[in-house]
């Protein structure tokens, strides 16, 4: 007996931190504004519409964002109002599902397969949580419908801004084909680049190379891609995602020598540790074994070093310690200057599964300087 296909929504307000504020000021509405501190160390955390036509987003710094678009109105970022918000919209996502999947204070994944409410169809529940967020945000969303996370996802950005884009089954081959390969779930620019030198651009192209060639060529993400490529994945709905990683981060007001940050360091790795203790209250027994460290340079390169010592960090001090110690793993000239620093936690493990984990490395510590970034929760940027 064959399993139907779940029905999946992605739910993604519109230009959420800028929206809230020209909702709440009239005076800014119609108008280009930035959601950001104004200085030379800030960062944008969101851009409404108007702005972005000038090419404005997200996480890029704020004296660009104002080179690009002067007449910008720059608004310091509210988070208590824009959670609260946000609770408002779960509030109405959970009148149709608790299958609800969080991804930021602006996003959410919601199976819809059966629903609270009985409406007839995933796209009658999309277009009525929309209409519920609009009446009782005065905010627009836009939804994707589709057969599994990744195709609703895509699905959601389609029609931006207030917009609805539904795929159903029979059509998602048809609507993979012509698109960008860098579309897919874990495709970034180095993938892109690797696939781009084998012929690969869009989707049917993956296809056409194979699976057999893909797993070849990549091991298992090869088998993976294929899967991708034809619109298959099995990911459910996780109304309760672990914490994969807890981090504070902070720009410096001046850049700074290496032996200058810390400091710095050492109150990032209060706040975190702070964090760690209310992850900890919220799922008792989960350890955190990897201690992280980011760094950004004054040119804006983003490098990280990460270290798993046999035993997890038990304390604020010791994590300031590795943390301080994992500068000694930067191989940079000595007289690059950094913009910014984080500290973070991560290689979370239930308690039995970290402590045997720990037998692992009694004999030396796992060094690990490749990680990519922290993820962006503490930086408080919108897409």
């Amino acid at each position: 007996m064959s399993v139907p296909p779940r029905k999946v929504l992605h739910i993604d307000m519109d230009a959420f931190y800028a929206s809230v504020e020209q909702r709440d000021e009239p005076s800014l509405r119609g108008r280009p504004v930035v959601v950001a501190w104004r200085g030379a160390r800030s960062v944008v955390c969101a851009a409404s519409y108007e702005a972005r036509v000038f090419g404005v987003r997200s996480a890029m710094p704020a004296v660009r964002a104002e080179r690009l678009c002067p007449q910008a109105v720059f608004v310091p970022p509210d988070f208590a109002r824009y959670k609260a918000v946000s609770r408002q919209v779960r509030e109405i996502f959970a009148r149709h599902t608790d299958l609800i999947e969080p991804l930021s204070l602006d996003e959410a994944y919601l199976d819809v397969t059966a629903t609270k409410t009985g409406l007839p169809s995933a796209t009658a529940t999309a277009q009525a949580i929309r209409a519920a967020i609009r009446e009782e945000t005065e905010l627009t969303a836009s939804a994707g419908v589709a057969p599994n996370k990744f195709l609703a996802k895509i699905a959601s950005d389609w029609n931006k801004p207030d917009g609805l884009f539904v795929v159903k089954p029979h059509q998602v081959e048809a609507f993979l084909a012509p698109l960008p390969v860098g579309r897919l779930p874990g495709v970034g620019k180095v993938m892109e680049r690797k696939l781009a030198d084998v012929g690969v651009a869009t989707v049917a192209d993956l296809r056409a190379l194979g699976g057999e060639a893909l797993e070849q060529r990549f091991g298992r993400w090869g088998r993976r891609l294929h899967e991708l490529a034809y619109g298959l994945d099995d990911h459910p709905v996780e109304p309760e995602r672990p914490t994969l990683q807890i981090s504070s981060e902070d720009t410096f007001e001046r850049d700074v020598p290496l032996e200058r940050t810390g400091d710095e360091i050492r109150a990032l790795a209060g706040k975190t540790w702070a964090g760690y203790r209310r992850e900890l209250q919220r799922r008792p027994g989960r350890i955190a074994r990897t201690v992280v460290l980011k760094l950004k340079t004054s040119d804006f390169r983003i490098l990280t070093r990460s270290l798993t010592p046999p035993q997890p960090p038990a304390s604020e001090r010791e994590l300031a310690d590795i943390a301080s110690a994992l500068r000694l793993r930067v191989e940079l000239p000595a007289d690059t200057l950094y913009r910014l620093v984080g500290v973070g936690l991560s290689g979370f493990a239930e308690e039995g599964e970290a402590l045997a984990q720990s037998d692992l490395f009694a004999a030396g510590f796992e060094l690990d300087a490749g990680m990519d970034s922290f993820a962006a929760g503490e930086a408080g940027l919108e897409d």
